[in-house]
């Protein structure tokens, strides 16, 4: 494989995480950035391990010049920039996978980002509604409008299935199993999953979806976006977002409130009522038990409860 210069490299790995590991734009667009971000700091200091006559001069040699010592004082640079951890360890993890490709197809004799320890990160406890919090939320939801009734439809959808909201505004209406009480939502790497659905999120979804049709806004076709904005186009992440903090206003909340914060509810609920984590694992569509393992935090509560009432020297 002949490449002209590290931008090209690049192109052709974003490439390749699009067309063969199936990664969302997002996702190829944040590759791009951290990866950017890496190449502009090893050109800027590349006078440190390579003497050129031109300096304008950029070659597939200097991809082989980039050492593990040159990521390290990356890393380094990222700290003084007081980058958080999780933005420096992500940064990293696109460097490792930009340097294993290169690798596999015979462009560097070995990655130069094994050898890179990532830095410990702080494991924040995620945020999430109590029960309560959630219902008052939702209950104070008007839906005297068909706004309103889209509104309800969507975050009882989030809360009963805690689907992540990029799955959610991918939602077709022939995605939705109404007798089933299932549906079927494409998540990271455009692996598709079955998830539950209560019933009370249906009976929402079809009020929506019914008014929707009983003001001509959209076709009763069972085909197309699942809920839509005032243009009759797909709703996007952060209209849902923009939507959602509207209403935890409406509602009184104290703090805001995001749509991850809502997936993080939906779990922490799950495994507060004792369903098993790998079930839970498998709603969420986590590939690592350990990402779920995050909200077992909240039976913390429950465990200290139970030990109280039952040890009997307290």
């Amino acid at each position: 494989m002949n490449y002209d210069s590290l931008k090209q490299l690049l192109d052709t790995f974003v490439n390749f995480l699009s067309t063969e590991k199936g990664y969302s734009e997002n996702t190829c667009r944040a590759y791009t950035n951290d990866l950017e971000d890496f190449i502009a700091y090893f050109l800027a200091n590349k006078a440190l391990v390579l003497t050129y006559d031109d300096e304008n001069d950029i070659d597939i040699n200097d991809v082989a010049a980039i050492s593990g010592l040159i990521i390290r004082s990356y890393l380094g640079f990222l700290h003084k920039q007081s980058i958080k951890k999780s933005s420096v360890a992500r940064k990293l993890s696109a460097i490792r996978s930009f340097f294993k490709f290169l690798e596999r197809h015979g462009v560097i004799s070995e990655n130069p980002a094994t050898s890179v320890i990532t830095p410990k990160q702080d494991k924040p406890i995620p945020k999430y509604l109590t029960v309560d919090v959630m219902f008052r939320l939702l209950d104070s939801i008007k839906t005297d409008t068909l706004t309103g009734k889209r509104d309800r439809a969507l975050l009882e959808t989030m809360y009963s299935t805690g689907i992540r909201v990029s799955e959610l505004v991918g939602l077709n209406l022939e995605h939705v199993d109404f007798s089933g009480k299932v549906i079927r939502v494409t998540g990271k790497g455009n692996v598709e999953r079955i998830v539950p659905i209560g019933k009370k999120s249906l009976d929402w979804i079809k009020e929506y979806r019914n008014c929707l049709y009983m003001q001509k806004a959209a076709p009763d076709n069972h085909k197309g976006a699942m809920f839509l904005n005032k243009n009759k186009g797909r709703l996007t992440a952060r209209s849902v977002a923009r939507i959602l903090d509207k209403c935890s206003r409406e509602a009184g909340l104290a703090v805001p409130v995001s749509p991850h914060d809502l997936r993080h509810s939906f779990a922490t609920h799950m495994l507060d009522a004792g369903l098993d984590l790998r079930v839970v694992q498998e709603l969420l569509g986590h590939k690592q038990l350990s990402t779920t393992q995050k909200y077992t935090h909240v039976s913390i509560d429950r465990l200290m409860a139970a030990y109280d009432s039952a040890h009997p020297r307290k």
